[in-house]
C-alpha cells in the first residue's frame, strides 16, 4: 500500500521532467537556427577582393551544410526523446492500471488539474484522520495511540523490551535521517519569510530546538509537534508537521507565548511529613526559583501531622517569599480523587492550568514547560508517562554509599522504567475539568479514581497528549502487601513490588546470588590451587 502511494506521488513528477527535457531541446533547437550577431558572424572576404564572389558562395555554403548537420542532429534527438517519451508514458500507465490505488486516486494524464486536485483531497483526508486539529472518540485506555519524545541528542521512547532502551540515541539510521529531516524542515520553515513583518527577523537553527513528540499510526501517517525557543524568555515557536505516508506537510506555525500561563499544583495529603519536606525542597528549586509561574494547592486530610506540614509549608513560603499557595484542610478519610477535586474547584482565578500531582513525584523546570505546552483549553489535555526509580539500595547495594537523589536521577534502564499504564500525573485546563465531570468521588483511598478520568477525556473529543517526558520522575517508596488482603491480591501486589524493586537483570542477579557466590568461591580455591 505505501509503495503504491508513493509510486503515485511520483509519477507526475517523472512525466514533468520527461516534458521539460523535450521542450529544452526544442529552445535549443530554435536558438541555433536564429543567426548569429555581427561579431559572431565568420569571417568574409573584402568587396574588392579578386575572390570575392568565389569566397562568399563558399562560405555560404559552408554556413549552410553546418546547419543542415546541426538541424538533422537536433531532429535525431527529438525523435529519440519523443520515442522514450512514449514508452514512458505507456509503462507508467501499465503500472498505474495494474495497482490501482484502494481510494481511486488515478492520474489521469488528460486531466492533469483533476489528478491533483484529487491526490491533495486523500492527503488533507489523511491529516483529518490523524488527530491533528481536534481528538477523536476513543472507546478504552488501549486505543490511546501515546507519542514518542526526542531531542536533539536523545530518543524517549516507550516500548522498550529487553534489549531496548528507555532513553537512547537514534542508533538506526532510518529514524536519525528520520528526525534530522523533520527538524531541518521545521527550521526551515520557521525561516521562512511571511511578508507581513518589517523587523528583522530571528534566524532559528537546530540548537534553538527544546524538544519534540512523535506518533506514528499505520493507517495514516506520522505526527510531528516540535518546539522552539521564541524571541524572548518564555515564548516558542511550535511546528507541527504531518507525514501521510509521503512527503511531510507543514500543517501549522504559531507562536505560544507562555509568559503569564500559570500553572496551579494540586498535592493530596495524609501523614507523610518527611515525603512533603523532599517535595518542598523540589518545589522550591525548580517551580519558584526557577520556573516562577507557579501556585501550590495542598489538600491535607485528617489532623495528623497536619501542623508539621503546615510549617513545612510556612518555612518555605518566609524563606523563598512566596505567596502562592493554598492550604485546605478536610476531616475526612483520604481520597486521592476528593482531593483534587476539591482543590482544582476551590480556585477562583481565571483559567488556569491544572498539574494533579503526588508528594513523592519530582519534576524539573523543563517539566512545567512541557505541561503548559501540551495543554490548550478545549483542545488538548496533557498526559505525560513519567520515569518511575528502582530501589536504590538494590540499584546502588554494590557501591559504597547510595548517591544523591539528583545523581540518581537518571533515566537507564537499570534505574527505572517507563510508568506505561499510571495515569495519575496529568496536566489540563480548569475549564476542561470541571466540563468533563471531574473525579468519580466514590472512589476512595488510592487508585482507580485515575483511570476513570482518563477515560472520561478519551470518550471526549478532547485531544489526549501521551508521552514519556524526561522531566518527571516517580521517586521510590516501599510498598505495603497488607495481610488482610486475599491470596489473590497479595500475589498481584507481590508482583507489582517486584516491578517496582528492580530491573530483570537486578532481579536476576538476587535470585541467583547463591550461585553466583558459590562460583566465586570455586574460582578461588582453584587459584590458590594453582
Amino acid at each position: 500500500m505505501m509503495l503504491r502511494r508513493g509510486f503515485i506521488l511520483f509519477l507526475p513528477r517523472l512525466v514533468g521532467l520527461l516534458v521539460v527535457a523535450c521542450c529544452s531541446m526544442s529552445i535549443v533547437y530554435m536558438l541555433a537556427c536564429t543567426p548569429k550577431g555581427d561579431n559572431q558572424q565568420l569571417a568574409l572576404p573584402r568587396a574588392h577582393s579578386p575572390t570575392a564572389k568565389e569566397g562568399y558562395e563558399a562560405v555560404l555554403q559552408e554556413r549552410e551544410e553546418q546547419h543542415r548537420n546541426y538541424i538533422i542532429s537536433l531532429k535525431k534527438q527529438i525523435a529519440q526523446l519523443k520515442a522514450e517519451l512514449q514508452g514512458r508514458t505507456e509503462q507508467l500507465k501499465n503500472l498505474q492500471n495494474q495497482y490501482p490505488d484502494s481510494l481511486d486516486i488515478r492520474l489521469d494524464h488528460s486531466k492533469p488539474e483533476k489528478a491533483q486536485a484529487n491526490l491533495l483531497a486523500f492527503l488533507r483526508s489523511q491529516v483529518d484522520k490523524a488527530e491533528v486539529h481536534s481528538g477523536v472518540k476513543l472507546s478504552t485506555e488501549y486505543a490511546a495511540v501515546p507519542f514518542e519524545s526526542f531531542t536533539l541528542q536523545k530518543v524517549y521512547q516507550l516500548e522498550t523490551g529487553l534489549t531496548r532502551h528507555p532513553e537512547e540515541k537514534p542508533v538506526r539510521k532510518d529514524k536519525r535521517d528520520e528526525l534530522i529531516e523533520v527538524i531541518e524542515l521545521a527550521v526551515g520553515s520557521l525561516n521562512k519569510p511571511d511578508g507581513v513583518s518589517k523587523a528583522k527577523p530571528h534566524v532559528y537553527t537546530a540548537s534553538d530546538f527544546v524538544e519534540g513528540i512523535y506518533r506514528t499510526e499505520k493507517n495514516k501517517g506520522t505526527l510531528y509537534e516540535l518546539t522552539f525557543k521564541g524571541d524572548a524568555k518564555h515564548q516558542f515557536k511550535k511546528i507541527v508537521l504531518f507525514r501521510p505516508f509521503g512527503p511531510v506537510m507543514k500543517v501549522k506555525n504559531e507562536n505560544v507565548n507562555m509568559a503569564d500561563t500559570l500553572i496551579n499544583v494540586i498535592v493530596p495529603l495524609a501523614k507523610r511529613a518527611s515525603k512533603f519536606r523532599q517535595f518542598m525542597q523540589n518545589f522550591r528549586e525548580m517551580g519558584i526559583q526557577q520556573d516562577g509561574r507557579i501556585h501550590l494547592t495542598v489538600v491535607y486530610f485528617g489532623k495528623e501531622q497536619m501542623n508539621e506540614v503546615k510549617s513545612i509549608l510556612e518555612n518555605t513560603s518566609k524563606s523563598a517569599n512566596f505567596k502562592n499557595f493554598t492550604f485546605i484542610q478536610l476531616n475526612e478519610e483520604f481520597s486521592r480523587g476528593k482531593g483534587l477535586d476539591v482543590g482544582a474547584r476551590f480556585w477562583k482565578g481565571n483559567n488556569v492550568v491544572l498539574f494533579f500531582c503526588d508528594v513523592d513525584i519530582h519534576f524539573t523546570a523543563e517539566f512545567l514547560n512541557s505541561c503548559r505546552l501540551n495543554t490548550q483549553p478545549g483542545k488538548k489535555v496533557f498526559y505525560p508517562v513519567l520515569f518511575s526509580q528502582y530501589n536504590p539500595s538494590i540499584i546502588y547495594g554494590h557501591h559504597d554509599s547510595i548517591p544523591s537523589l539528583e545523581q540518581q536521577l537518571i533515566i537507564k534502564k537499570e534505574t527505572g522504567f517507563w510508568r506505561d499504564f499510571g495515569f495519575g500525573m496529568t496536566c489540563q485546563y480548569r475549564s476542561d475539568f470541571i466540563n468533563i465531570g471531574g473525579f468519580d468521588l466514590d472512589i476512595k483511598g488510592w487508585g482507580g479514581e485515575d483511570v476513570h478520568l482518563y477515560r472520561k477525556y478519551l470518550h471526549s473529543n478532547l485531544m489526549v497528549i501521551r508521552t514519556p517526558v524526561r522531566g518527571l520522575f516517580h521517586l521510590w517508596h516501599e510498598k505495603q502487601c497488607l495481610d488482610e488482603l486475599t491470596p489473590e491480591q497479595y500475589k498481584m501486589c507481590m508482583q507489582s513490588k517486584a516491578m517496582n524493586e528492580a530491573s530483570h537483570g537486578q532481579l536476576g542477579m538476587l535470585i541467583f546470588k547463591q550461585e553466583i557466590e558459590t562460583h566465586l568461591h570455586r574460582q578461588k580455591l582453584r587459584s590458590k590451587k594453582a
